[in-house]
């Protein structure tokens, strides 16, 4: 058995800990200053990891080479099983051509550009990212928001800023299932948390959209319904996150603040001329006045109904115990660790959910789609080829910083980070979100973020007696708030809409946005770790 040395280093924890921290440096610099692809710095750290876990630690090899295994497995399946089922869903719809349909309806539920923001780049932007992220949700709002008219900056920038409420939930819960994983906390706990954090968050954006499209004027005249699409989203996603699933948390939330949205008089009002004018720059797409059959219409709406029908059903008790039956846990091969305190860690035993598990599911919901939108089984199975290939270097950054992260949490690195940044004591709660944010700005996404601090933030919020689950979950809240910052999302929304060079004029924009809302999101979590907000934790 193998077990996990803090001060390997000297018998230092400082020094130990700068050592440990090398592979994260690596990669942080690799993405940031060398600006190297994400797959190549993820593979080079995850390099350093191995090295530093054999030759500091005293990991043997082959134990550290399990564990890579492990991580790397774990980020096949389940995280990427996820994300390729959920976007191939999202390309049946568009080889259908009943993605446009959809957006043609979007853009007849309102010709005020204000809410137009609010139904395309919150709720439906929501939507995409529930199922697909990695940057789709931001790339297909812009373009649809400048089909409508609007200026491409200003499309990019409601674009980016309406991605953080849902990021944490995004690809069925990925954010949240890898963090649980690496934590070894149970989802539901870490769900639960995450769900008392990201709504207030979601209270806030939907007013700063209806801003940045029309300045003070839209904020004066169209607060209400705003506020109250907001509101809706905040409630579903609170409710979904705590009782219910996860996985269906920002489907839940979109569906409901669309729905309210839609519900609330002044938001179906012809917009003024004025608006539309000052607002409104480049022309308005001609296929939008096409007309649509309302059976497809129905067609178009029928592959989200479907996976919140499927996950639903997967919800009911018996059905839930019967995929669960499904499960295969085993003792992990060449592996057998123990924590600094000689306890077995869980990873030595290795649960497979071959059929409960949120990919599998919209497996099932993929091909339900593909038989009400008529797409022939050769076309379904070529589509889901092409996912796979357009996900090919995301698929590899996501195995690589998996298999770094349990490299680095298997071996002690993570823990000895830990034990020192606990040394930060009442201040860890206000750094906490902060962490996630710079672990998003730079990697791009909540996932890897969680990957690669999740343990570090359990290890120190032990050490200093917060909340594991508090720290865990602001890891990710937090990181939402990186997302419309980073490097990977600036490039897809300048592509998307015809800005390509222009990073740097986004990132300027979008900023202080970030930086603000971070700020609220530390005020958060520093009052749930103490008694002014913490009755809001389960």
């Amino acid at each position: 058995m193998f077990v996990q040395p803090l001060e390997p280093v000297a018998d230092s924890l400082p020094l130990s800990a700068l050592v440990a921290a090398l592979p994260l440096v690596t990669v942080l610099v690799l993405l940031g200053a060398v600006r190297m692809k994400a797959h190549l710095a993820g593979a080079l750290g995850l390099a350093v990891a191995t090295l530093v876990a054999w030759l500091v630690y005293g990991m043997p090899l082959g134990q550290t080479l399990s564990s890579a295994a492990q991580g790397a497995l774990f980020g096949l399946f389940p995280i990427m099983w996820i994300v390729v089922n959920a976007l191939w869903v999202y390309r049946m719809t568009v080889r259908t051509q009943h993605f446009d349909i959809l957006r043609r309806s979007f853009g007849r539920l309102s010709d005020d550009p204000r809410i137009q923001a609010l139904v395309i780049a919150f709720c439906f932007g929501a939507l995409l990212e529930a199922l697909a992220g990695f940057g789709a949700p931001v790339a297909i709002s812009a373009v649809m928001l400048v089909a409508l008219g609007f200026d491409p900056v200003r499309a990019a920038v409601v674009a980016l800023v309406a991605n953080t409420a849902p990021v944490a939930f995004g690809a069925m819960g990925t954010p949240v299932v890898t963090l649980a994983q690496v934590t070894g906390l149970p989802l539901d706990s870490v769900a639960s948390v995450v769900g008392r954090q990201t709504p207030l968050l979601a209270l806030v954006v939907p007013l700063v959209l209806v801003w940045l499209v029309d300045g003070r004027r839209g904020l004066r005249e169209t607060w209400l319904p705003a506020l109250v699409c907001g509101v809706a989203f905040a409630a579903a996603q609170f409710l979904a996150a705590n009782y219910f699933s996860a996985q269906l948390a920002d489907i839940a939330a979109a569906l409901a603040g669309a729905a309210a949205l839609m519900l609330v008089p002044s938001a179906r009002r012809p917009a003024d001329e004025a608006v539309r004018t000052s607002v409104l720059k480049s022309v308005r797409s001609d296929d939008l006045d096409h007309d649509d059959p309302r059976p497809e219409i129905y067609r178009a709406y029928a592959p989200y109904a479907l996976i919140v029908a499927v996950f639903s059903l997967a919800q009911i008790p018996p059905v839930k115990d019967l995929l669960a039956k499904a499960t295969q846990s085993f003792d992990w091969p060449f592996l057998d660790v123990a924590d600094a305190d000689g306890q077995p860690v869980g990873a030595n035993v290795f649960s497979l959910p071959l059929v409960a598990t949120g990919g599998t599911l919209v497996l099932v919901a993929g091909l339900l789609t593909a038989v009400v939108l008529g797409v022939r089984a050769k076309d379904a199975l070529r589509e889901w080829g092409a996912t796979v290939h357009e996900l090919r270097f995301a698929l590899l950054t996501v195995v690589s910083v998996l298999a770094l992260a349990y490299v680095m949490n298997l071996s002690g690195q993570a823990a000895t980070i830990g034990y020192t940044v606990a040394a930060a004591g009442a201040g860890l709660a206000f750094l906490s979100p902060v962490l996630g944010w710079f672990g998003v700005a730079v990697t791009g996404s909540d996932t890897s973020a969680n990957a690669l601090f999740g343990a570090l933030q359990v290890t120190a919020a032990r050490e200093s007696g917060l909340s594991a689950e508090l720290l865990a979950a602001a890891n990710s809240s937090g990181g939402v708030l990186g997302k419309m910052i980073s490097p990977q999302n600036l490039t897809i929304a300048c592509a998307a809409v015809g800005l390509a060079g222009k990073e740097g004029d986004l990132l300027r924009k979008v900023l202080p946005w970030s930086l603000g809302l971070l700020l609220v999101m530390c005020l958060i979590v520093v009052g749930q770790s103490t008694a002014v907000l913490g009755w809001m934790l389960p």
